[in-house]
């Protein structure tokens, strides 16, 4: 399952069944109820950068590799729950998973990997590093163009997503089935 068939979350707790009491953590607002248009735009994208990943190619662990990471950066409990599972049903480790958050110090990962986590990380974080020209430089020597397009679509997409995630607290972490 995608972000494109993600359901609005209730508000109780799946691991206990319980009413979800904290403020910090219930949901706040449904934006397919109340945002149909906007709801609907979102999973055209989702759609159209999954479609733009495949058609250049990519590597679908490293797919979900750039939505983990991306996630993490922005705090996004359920997109954090809901790629690592993907990542884990297609084949990554454990031990790679694990790793993500220091990725840099590892020897878990491979070059282009390396390129597009640091690119990632950058776009995510736009307002601070305003992608500086050496991580754009690094991708773009290990990615053609059209893979650099299909990279920059899926991070804005997974951003988006994230944005709305932290947002709403419109899905429930751990709630996710693949």
């Amino acid at each position: 399952m995608t972000h494109t068939e993600a359901t609005t979350a209730t508000p109780s707790n799946p691991v206990t069944d319980t009413p979800v009491t904290d403020p910090e953590n219930a949901a706040r607002i449904d934006t397919d109820a109340h945002a149909p248009n906007f709801a609907r735009a979102m999973r055209g994208l989702d759609r159209a950068a999954g479609d733009e990943w495949d058609r250049a190619g990519l590597d679908p662990r490293l797919r979900e590799l750039v939505r983990t990471r991306a996630s993490q950066l922005n705090g996004c409990a359920y997109c954090v729950d809901m790629h690592t599972t993907d990542a884990r049903a297609i084949g990554e480790t454990e031990q790679r998973l694990y790793a993500l958050p220091v990725w840099r110090e590892t020897p878990f990962f491979t070059a282009r990997e390396r390129a597009a986590l640091a690119f990632t990380e950058s776009v995510t974080l736009a307002a601070q590093t305003h992608v500086p020209a050496e991580d754009y430089a690094a991708a773009a020597a290990l990615f053609s163009e059209q893979e650099m397009a299909a990279l920059l679509a899926l991070i804005v997409t997974i951003n988006a997503w994230n944005a709305i995630g932290v947002a709403t607290r419109g899905w429930v972490p751990g709630s996710y089935q693949r």
